[in-house]
């Protein structure tokens, strides 16, 4: 039996090709939503442009639908999808609960579903990001799901680094010829750039760091051994993994995942720095963030773009005064390290920005740092990436379990969905960082909160 899938606003914001994922079924768009992507379609943001698209790409299919059957296709609502079939719905059941305000789109977008189940007899499914429309949708005994196309497990993705036990000889063998094959560890799969901890089976306390050489299959040291960086170091393994990483040219795409205050946007910068300002192997530092408002989004706030960039990016600013800050302790040394960090700005050596303002954009030889992209949905990290030109880096760093997008969780995020997919090219790399040291509250505020 044919099943008739309704969608929500924000699935089609969401992903804007959406109405191709249900296979041969059939596929509704309530008139409500139809409505609701015009508003949207003047924002300058990735809702935006996701509702320019969704609303090209449907008037595209009823098009060619009235194209290829020369006027006599199935109504002016309905054309042929693939195999399947879709639909503008204008009407919807006025026979809501009176808890429900018809007046609300939302509520008017169930309506529909509600119709074509009860009136239309029709085997409706209600698709949604929100959690609280899906809530609603089964009060009214409405099947619903969430949009899952781009849906990881979370609990299960990679972590980049393993734990693992190993003979006690072997240990003193890595420490001597600087080398084991990877054979020793009995693991299956061998994931680029993967990293190790060794630990004995005999003695707990001897322990060594390890990384994939891929190409020869074999276990070797990290190259990273604790240096300092732009006046901070490692402070923990995953940290020195983390590193490694970030100083490896061959490694062109990396994510790190943890945490408040474990560090991962603060070593991200600091390899930065170090590899544009000293090495030369980039033209510019680009630091950019996704505006998730809590309250008026960016386009309210007065001012020029860099001042309203200014107050989003006050971590980015927290993080970079400190690194410059380092072994600087008198006010005259202090009043340099401003100087120094306007200089930076001011000579565009290093450039702050919103997600907003990559699109369209190509990057070549810069050092890009995409923070917070746990609030990214999986289509803005694909046109993110697919932005970065030759020569250039680029790493995203945030907290799968710290989300402030409403239609996103652990799952469904883009930073996640980057993992899962990336996990196995040679030009990729990942770490998850677990442990907090900004400070013992920090720490105990991650765990107990």
């Amino acid at each position: 039996m044919r099943k008739t899938f309704v969608l929500d606003t924000n699935v089609l914001i969401h992903d804007n090709q959406a109405m191709y994922s249900f296979a041969d079924n059939k596929v509704v768009i309530p008139m409500t939503v139809i409505e609701e992507l015009d508003k949207l379609k003047t924002f300058h943001d990735e809702k935006g442009y996701n509702a320019r698209q969704a609303a090209r790409t449907l008037e595209q299919i009823f098009m060619n639908a009235t194209k290829k059957s020369s006027g006599a296709f199935l109504s002016h609502t309905e054309a042929p999808l693939g195999d399947g079939l879709i639909a503008i719905e204008t009407k919807h059941n006025s026979a809501l609960p009176d808890s429900l305000d018809l007046h609300k789109n939302d509520n008017k977008i169930l309506g529909t579903a509600l119709y074509l189940q009860k009136e239309k007899k029709e085997k409706v499914i209600f698709v949604s990001k929100d959690l609280n429309a899906r809530l609603k949708g089964r009060a009214l005994n409405l099947e619903v799901h969430d949009y899952e196309k781009a849906k990881v497990q979370y609990e299960d993705l990679y972590k980049g680094w393993i734990e693992a036990q190993v003979d006690d000889n072997e240990i003193d063998r890595f420490y001597k010829e600087h080398v084991l094959p990877f054979s020793v560890l009995n693991l299956e799969n061998m994931v680029p750039n993967s990293f190790f901890i060794l630990k004995s089976k005999e003695n707990e306390k001897k322990s060594a760091l390890a990384k994939l050489d891929f190409l020869n299959q074999t276990l070797v040291p990290l190259d990273y051994q604790g240096d300092n960086i732009w006046g901070i170091t490692s402070l923990n393994v995953q940290q020195r993994f983390a590193f490694d990483l970030l100083l490896n040219e061959k490694v062109k795409v990396i994510s790190l995942l943890g945490k408040a205050g474990t560090g991962k946007t603060l070593i991200a910068i600091a390899a930065a720095l170090k590899q544009t300002l000293e090495d030369k192997l980039y033209k510019k530092v680009l630091v950019a963030r996704p505006i998730i408002p809590l309250g008026k989004d960016i386009g309210y706030l007065p001012g020029s773009k860099d001042e309203k960039l200014s107050v989003w990016m006050e971590p980015i600013f927290d993080n970079m005064y400190f690194l410059l800050s380092q072994n600087k302790k008198d006010e005259h040394s202090m009043k340099e390290v401003k100087e120094e960090l306007h200089y930076l700005f001011d000579s565009n050596l290093v450039e702050l920005g919103a997600i907003t303002y990559i699109r369209g954009r190509s990057i070549p030889q810069q050092f890009v740092i995409i923070d917070e992209a746990q609030n990214l949905t999986p289509h803005e990290i694909k046109t993110i990436v697919s932005r970065i030109g030759e020569k250039s880096k680029i790493i995203l760093t945030g907290d799968p379990e710290q989300i402030d997008n409403p239609y996103l969780d652990q799952d469904s995020n883009g930073l996640s969905y980057l993992v899962e997919k990336f996990k196995g090219q040679e030009i990729f790399g990942h770490v998850n960082l677990v442990k907090s040291e900004r400070s013992t509250l920090a720490s105990l505020a991650s765990e107990l909160l």
